[in-house]
């Protein structure tokens, strides 16, 4: 699904880590805890059928109908480049709204289980460490510490690059994602 934001809006990448302290849904992908603001959060599914649609990314899963609309997945897992796991009745899609140029587009986000909604302070955020060049950390704007562990922040609308959410865009138009069946 994509819509148009209003003009004059912009997306939340503008701001400075400390400044992003607010409600932050966690989850994990193997032993490493994540979190995306709650704001950014449509709703948190169980796993369903994804209809596989040919010649994609590798970390781009299919489309699934969620209540009539054709919505990409993307498993975080891939895209992170970790290892695979056997699914488990703990993974779980994340539906996000994804902001770019724009733009919203609602995509799944595959986790391998959801914690808990967090409210970390602007004390709790540290800006995400520099690795050089050669590491690509955009969609990382913070490091959330919560008591012992860290938590990476993620920054949802620089997971995908714009080709990327082009083409996760172009797949809810495709002929095979019309043929999904309802769920």
């Amino acid at each position: 699904m994509v819509e148009t934001l209003e003009k004059g809006k912009t997306g939340t990448s503008l701001l400075n880590a400390s400044d992003r302290s607010g409600k932050f849904l966690t989850f994990s992908l193997g032993e490493e805890g994540y979190g995306i603001e709650i704001l950014k959060v449509q709703e948190i599914i169980g796993l369903m059928k994804i209809t596989r649609i040919p010649r994609i990314p590798h970390y781009i899963c299919g489309v699934i109908n969620l209540r009539g609309k054709v919505i990409p997945v993307i498993d975080l897992r891939k895209r992170f480049e970790m290892t695979d796991i056997v699914d488990s009745d703990r993974n779980c899609i994340i539906v996000v709204n994804v902001s770019r140029d724009g733009t919203i587009l609602t995509i799944g986000l595959l986790v391998d289980q959801v914690a808990e909604v967090l409210d970390l302070g602007s004390e709790q955020i540290e800006p995400p460490p520099s690795f050089g060049n050669s590491v690509e950390t955009k969609f990382i704007f913070g490091v959330g510490k919560v008591e012992e562990k860290v938590l990476m922040l993620l920054e949802v609308d620089d997971i995908l690059s714009a080709d990327e959410i082009s083409q996760a865009t172009t797949l809810t138009h495709s002929p095979e994602a019309k043929n999904t069946d309802q769920e």
